[in-house]
């Protein structure tokens, strides 16, 4: 196969490639052998006819398309064989711009690469460290969630009206036009005024009701709402207020600070909540610094990022993201479904993020480069050991799990603790 090499603006490189025609000739067959199990030839038992009958049938292109699926990605394979030292950021662009009687294809392949990067001042610089400092009210904030997590629900005896911030225990069954929706009936559901689960005019309508009461709530869904079939309408719920329900929350005192904590004293658990705080403060802080810190070396620095590599990490952090959804039993649909977005919306939120991650990685790796920072093969071999040790396996067991690619991860992140502990040696946090 010949190829011809085109540089092009905005980041790119354009590829010619002529593919032989014994190739294509050979992913069609590939093809015809594939499938002629599904031709059904009069004169012929299923998957016995001859390719040229097949052909002279269904036209000569009919095993084409296949073959040329199975070319296209070999013919690229061996360019980026042969251009080693050209970094593509992002899946190509594809053409076919002409298939001759002789079966000669010409494909074109448009990419993306790696940009430069124009290093500013990495070494020298000065940031504000994070301020760690706890305060009362981080000491009264935390007090607040175990004072909240040791508090009861009980019910309401007396004979008075709901008021916002109480929990409300109803049966609910909602209509619109008189005919009952899905998902709109509930039994003794438990509904705090004010925390705006329920769609906006809900909650308003139930604070003032008692115990025992039944009324109709008059509603409208916002014209957003997921799901579409009650999307925009105007909805009436019949409500029965079955009970009010209020938080008895404990007194906050040296007896609450023994029920929760190992302390006989409210001011102990005090001092030790402060402590553990700042503990937490200052571990965060080291991370924040240290985030902080890069994102003040990468604003130094000029990087043009093709388009196509912004849009390819979009896509990459919302499949990640689609990952953890199904591990959790959930399915991206649904998802985006609830938050009435559509894919392509779901991947635009990602760019300024993916951006970002692009500009740190080419930022670090320049330094990486310019400052000679590499890694020895006995660094190597201490990481796949620790690796291995995590797995309980052995370092043979561990090296015969993992290939190439995975190797060379291992070796990009001892490269870069090894430049972030440069730039923490070479600049400074006040």
């Amino acid at each position: 196969m010949d190829y011809k090499k085109e540089l092009l603006e905005n980041k790119k490189v354009k590829f010619t490639a002529t593919i032989e025609a014994e190739k294509f000739e050979a992913a069609i067959e590939e093809v015809y052998q594939k499938n002629k199990h599904k031709f059904s030839i009069e004169g012929f038992r299923k998957g016995k006819a001859p390719r040229k009958v097949i052909e002279k049938q269904y036209g000569k292109g009919v095993f084409f398309e296949d073959a040329i699926d199975i070319l296209l990605p070999q013919a690229y394979s061996e360019i980026l064989q042969q251009e080693k030292d050209l970094e593509v950021v992002a899946r190509p662009d594809v053409d076919i711009t002409d298939i001759t009687d002789d079966g000669v294809v010409t494909v074109t392949y448009e990419v993306a690469v790696k940009p430069e990067v124009e290093l500013g001042k990495y070494t020298g610089i000065e940031i504000d460290g994070v301020d760690t400092k706890v305060t009362a009210k981080d000491v009264n904030a935390e007090l607040d969630k175990a004072l909240d997590k040791a508090s009861r629900i009980v019910e309401v005896t007396e004979d008075r009206k709901i008021k916002k911030g109480e929990t409300a225990n109803i049966n609910f069954v909602g209509s619109i036009d008189g005919v009952e929706f899905e998902g709109g009936k509930g039994d003794n559901f438990d509904l705090e005024l004010g925390s705006g689960m329920f769609i906006p005019g809900f909650e308003e309508q139930v604070v003032g009701m008692k115990a025992n009461e039944t009324k109709d709530i008059k509603v409208t869904f916002p014209k957003e709402y997921g799901a579409e079939e009650v999307a925009g309408k105007d909805a009436i719920f019949k409500v029965t207020l079955n009970q009010i329900k209020v938080k008895e929350v404990p007194a906050l005192d040296d007896e609450f600070a023994k029920d929760v904590s190992e302390f006989d004293t409210l001011a102990d658990y005090k001092k030790d909540i402060k402590a553990k705080l700042k503990a937490e403060k200052e571990a965060n802080a080291i991370r924040q610094n240290e985030d902080n810190l890069i994102q003040a070396i990468v604003s130094e620095s000029k990087i043009d990022i093709p388009a196509e590599m912004i849009e390819y990490q979009a896509e990459s952090m919302a499949q990640e993201f689609e990952y953890r959804l199904q591990s959790q039993g959930m399915k991206l649909e649904d998802y985006l479904k609830y938050l009435n977005m559509t894919v392509e919306q779901f991947i635009e939120q990602y760019k300024p993020a993916a951006e970002q991650t692009i500009r740190v990685r080419l930022t670090l790796e320049a330094i990486i480069a310019k400052e000679n920072i590499a890694v020895t093969d006995e660094e190597i071999e201490e990481q796949v050991k620790k690796y291995a040790e995590m797995q309980q396996k052995s370092v043979e067991e561990f090296r015969s799990s993992i290939d190439a690619k995975e190797l060379f991860y291992i070796e990009s992140d001892l490269k870069t603790e090894k430049v972030l502990k440069f730039i923490k040696d070479n600049n400074k946090i006040k």
